[in-house]
């Protein structure tokens, strides 16, 4: 015993409690510890656990008791009507491309329509079964509101606003319309129209119904718009009849009143008759003025001879060319040169002259005759010729005003005549298209047609089961690990030596582990029972540290506290006078004169008197002290009705000055400081007081507070004892003990 109390040669004073420094260790927000984060949920694992066993059983019953749903499809081929969307896409009239996936897109928009889905509740009678009738459904909530109003008759529902038929209706249709689901099968021109029921076989004839509503649907469309078609055509062939005769009565009319005849089958026959004849007398005229032109030349040469004579005028060429004039000009001559021969021979008085004489003047008479004979056809040659070319182009300007005239006409009549052309040619378009219609329009669209009919289904694809429980479990599990990771954040303990050493400051002189295999009956007894080997090793570990913190003979005194009850204080002061018994001679004494637990922990059911008996005066320390295996301790006894009153009596400090020199330790296990002021009494008595913090338990701030209020009163603050510690999340505590006796050879 002697080898163990070893002094620090130093002499230095005890340990004050001061507040712990201010950490300036830079510390990252970002950083996490995967390690504490699995400490956190390993720690909490059987609350997570339960959690999650709850969930998967509780979501086992509700996917057992949902209500199984089948879906039943029917897929439909839909293609354009229209052969130029089997092209690539078709340009619409205004610019829009239109390709083959908008066109089955706009049918299944069709088939989602409001009109198929009520003729199809209408046809199946849905709006009179439970799954549909709102009516024959009750809610959770309206379950509720009927069981509390058979208990409650004041708020029993009542039935003042029942739906009506129509409304039923439109809520079963509604029902169906969200129970529909209409998608297209690739990238083809399939549609798959899904129908959702808790009845199967149902579930397949409201589909396989829907696919053949959309089909009679559309087929009633085609009909229905050949019909009025057809109707409104038939009406339109009236009036176009009409109009192409009024039209053709208005031509004919207006030929006879001009006096118009097609010569040609043409409207322009007339004008051509016209314009032949202008042509014709255009060509005489242009004759008659060139002939005007030549006996004007002529007569302007006759005129300008006037007063030349007559001799003269049988020269010029117009009066030559006449025959009868050259023959009387040959004559003259004749004459002339008879006269002239026999003038050289005979004279004027011979006969023969004078024959000749006479002869010559009439040839001359003759000459000038004949030349007055020509010159006056010459003047009436050229008048003639003026009358005549005059006459031709009157007559040709006549001409031109009647084929004006003709021409305007015709305008009219060809104005007319596009009329009738074109009254003529709608009305044969009308009637093809019309003949068309009514011979294609009973035909039945063989476009879109049902390639794979609905069957009821043999299982249901709602509630998945086994994905509901799975998801639940999930659902748990992250639940309950958010909570163990909250709650680690959120509370603010102790959970290794490090976390005591940066708050607290104080020696640690113990870190006891949690029993693996905790018995409440003998846990003041586990050091004696030696049935935890961690456990016995801590408390060897606290005993040695208290061994080598002695002080001369001051340290013979410890009390052990808590900041609250329940943090194992009152089983690590046994535990340790157990361990101290060995080499000691030790007192245990209960201080919790309030709620006392040695006796009934450690089985003692001998005599009732103790600690308050003794300070009390009515027993001495022999009747109220036990010896329980090699210790003596002393129990509560009778429980006091003013135990501060007691411990605060002179009585207890004259006790524990002779229990002094009786013993070599007096342990005490005193209340939570926290709970009452006994302990800030008790402890003021103490050589060392050693403070039991709850790892994972007791908050910092309520530790901090607690020891504070110990070293306000004079306490003698030793050390910590961090009890309690899970190795296995903390696994680097599991040897820390073995070494915190080195520290303390350096703390008095």
């Amino acid at each position: 015993m002697s080898n163990l109390r070893v002094r620090n040669q130093n002499q230095q004073a005890p340990v004050q409690w001061r507040e712990a420094p201010t950490v300036t260790t830079p510390v990252d927000p970002d950083h996490i510890e995967p390690g504490k984060i699995w400490n956190s949920i390993w720690t909490r694992r059987y609350p997570i656990l339960a959690l999650v066993v709850a969930s998967v059983v509780v979501a086992s019953v509700v996917a057992h008791k949902l209500t199984p749903v089948y879906a039943a499809q029917s897929v439909l081929v839909i293609q354009p009507d229209d052969p130029s969307l089997l092209q690539k896409e078709r340009v619409a009239d205004n610019n829009t491309t239109i390709t083959v996936s908008d066109y089955v897109m706009t049918q299944m928009a069709l088939i989602q329509s409001r009109v198929l889905a009520e003729r199809v509740v209408t046809q199946l009678g849905l709006d009179k079964t439970p799954e549909f009738d709102p009516r024959q459904q009750t809610s959770l909530l309206g379950k509720v509101h009927n069981w509390v109003g058979h208990l409650i008759p004041a708020l029993a529902p009542s039935d003042d606003h029942p739906l009506t038929d129509t409304e039923a209706f439109n809520a079963a249709t509604k029902k169906f319309m969200d129970q529909t689901k209409i998608a297209a099968v690739g990238k083809s021109q399939l549609v798959g129209i899904t129908v959702a029921m808790t009845n199967p076989e149902l579930a397949a004839d409201a589909a396989n119904g829907l696919a053949n509503a959309y089909i009679a649907r559309q087929q009633e469309t085609r009909v229905g718009g050949a019909k009025e078609t057809t109707e409104w055509m038939d009406g339109r062939m009236v009036e176009l009849k009409a109009a192409l005769k009024a039209s053709e009565d208005k031509l004919q009319k207006y030929r006879d009143a001009q006096g118009l005849v097609d010569v040609g089958g043409a409207t322009g026959g007339v004008s051509t008759i016209t314009s032949n004849e202008l042509a014709a007398t255009s060509d005489r005229m242009i004759d008659a003025t060139r002939q005007r032109a030549e006996a004007e030349s002529q007569w302007r040469q006759i005129q300008g001879m006037k007063g030349a004579g007559l001799e003269r005028l049988a020269s010029e060429p117009a009066v030559m060319q006449d025959p009868v004039v050259q023959q009387f000009r040959a004559e003259v001559a004749k004459a002339q040169a008879t006269v002239d021969e026999m003038s050289k021979r005979y004279g004027d008085k011979y006969p023969a002259m004078i024959s000749a004489r006479s002869d010559l003047n009439a040839a001359k008479a003759s000459l000038n005759s004949q030349v007055q004979q020509v010159v006056g056809g010459i003047q009436r040659n050229y008048q003639l010729a003026v009358a005549n070319e005059a006459s031709l182009r009157s007559s040709v300007n006549t001409s031109k005003n009647q084929i004006q005239d003709i021409s305007r006409k015709e305008f009219q009549l060809r104005d007319l005549q596009r009329d009738v052309d074109s009254n003529r040619q709608l009305y044969d378009s009308f009637q093809s298209h019309m003949r068309e219609t009514a011979a294609t329009g009973d035909i039945q669209a063989q476009n879109i047609k049902v390639v794979d009919p609905a069957i009821a289904p043999f299982l249901p694809y709602s509630p998945n089961k086994p994905l509901i429980i799975f998801i639940a479990a999930v659902v748990a599990l992250l639940i309950g690990v958010g909570w163990a990771l909250a709650r680690d954040a959120i509370k603010n303990t102790f959970r290794t030596s490090d976390d005591i050493r940066k708050q607290i400051n104080l020696p640690i002189w113990g870190v006891v582990p949690m029993l693996r295999k905790r018995r409440n009956q003998t846990i003041g007894q586990q050091y004696e029972l030696n049935e935890d080997g961690p456990f016995c090793e801590a408390i060897r570990t606290l005993r040695t540290n208290v061994m080598l913190n002695d002080s001369y003979a001051s340290n013979k005194v410890v009390v052990m506290t808590s900041s609250i009850p329940g943090e194992g204080k009152s089983a690590i002061a046994v535990n340790l006078a157990f361990a101290l018994g060995k080499l000691e001679r030790v007192l245990l004494i209960e201080a919790d004169l309030r709620r006392p637990t040695l006796a009934r922990n450690l089985g003692l059911t001998g005599t009732s008197l103790g600690l308050a008996d003794l300070i009390a005066g009515h027993a001495k320390p022999e009747e109220c002290i036990q010896s329980f295996g090699r210790i003596d301790m002393l129990t509560v006894g009778t429980l006091p009705e003013n135990p501060l009153e007691l411990l605060a009596s002179p009585r207890f400090g004259q006790f524990l000055e002779w229990v002094k020199g009786n013993y070599d330790r007096i342990i005490i296990d005193t209340p939570a400081s926290q709970a009452v002021s006994d302990a800030a009494l008790i402890c003021t008595l103490a050589d060392s007081v050693i403070y039991v913090i709850k790892s994972q338990s007791t908050s910092v701030a309520l530790a901090q507070k607690g020891i504070n209020q110990l070293v306000q009163s004079g306490a003698p603050m030793r050390g910590v004892v961090l009890n309690q510690v899970d190795l296995l999340q903390n696994p680097n505590q599991n040897h820390l003990g073995a070494y915190e006796h080195y520290g303390a050879l350096q703390i008095q």
